[in-house]
């Protein structure tokens, strides 16, 4: 499946499981795992663009989403290294800005530390992006789709990538 079709049809599929477990209390999550940050991060990023505009053409069939733009539900978390001068930075992006750096401090609070908030309807992030930083330790039980668009030659870390969904929703 191309990018485009695999970011549609787990948007549409996101969607439609939202529809049926929302009067049980449930909220879905669909986790992305991405090839490239900058395809993310990037000014033109082409995975958020499409992402983007596959939402914006959706939203209207499921009501639950109809009040929502998709800068309000989707967030990411990249792994960080230190460079040079001791500082963290995402994996494969440009130099960030002050404003940059606080909104991967507020992703990462609510992706990898707050996962009450991030289950809660009154938190409309929902989508969420990674590279290579949801690995051991991560789990979510609402996490419902997958979508994989990078390429995984290591049978281990697509068994990794696949386990953060596998659980049992609560």
């Amino acid at each position: 499946m191309t990018g485009i079709k695999a970011i549609r049809e787990t948007i549409r599929q996101h969607m439609e499981m939202q529809e049926r477990l929302r009067h049980k209390g449930v909220k879905v999550l669909s986790l992305f795992f991405i090839d490239r940050v900058a395809n993310y991060t990037a000014p033109d990023g082409v995975i958020r663009r499409l992402f983007d505009e596959e939402f914006e053409r959706l939203k209207p069939r499921y009501p639950f989403y109809q009040n929502f733009r998709p800068e309000d539900v989707r967030s990411a978390y990249f792994a960080k290294k230190r460079d040079k001068s001791g500082q963290e930075e995402a994996i494969d992006t440009a130099s960030r800005n002050q404003a940059e750096r606080e909104a991967e401090k507020a992703a990462f609070a609510l992706i990898m530390q707050d996962k009450e908030r991030l289950l809660s309807f009154d938190e409309p992030v929902c989508f969420i992006f990674a590279h290579s930083a949801l690995k051991e330790g991560w789990d979510n039980p609402n996490v419902f789709q997958i979508c994989t668009l990078n390429q995984t030659v290591s049978e281990m870390k697509k068994r990794q990538e696949i386990g953060r969904g596998l659980r049992l929703a609560g």
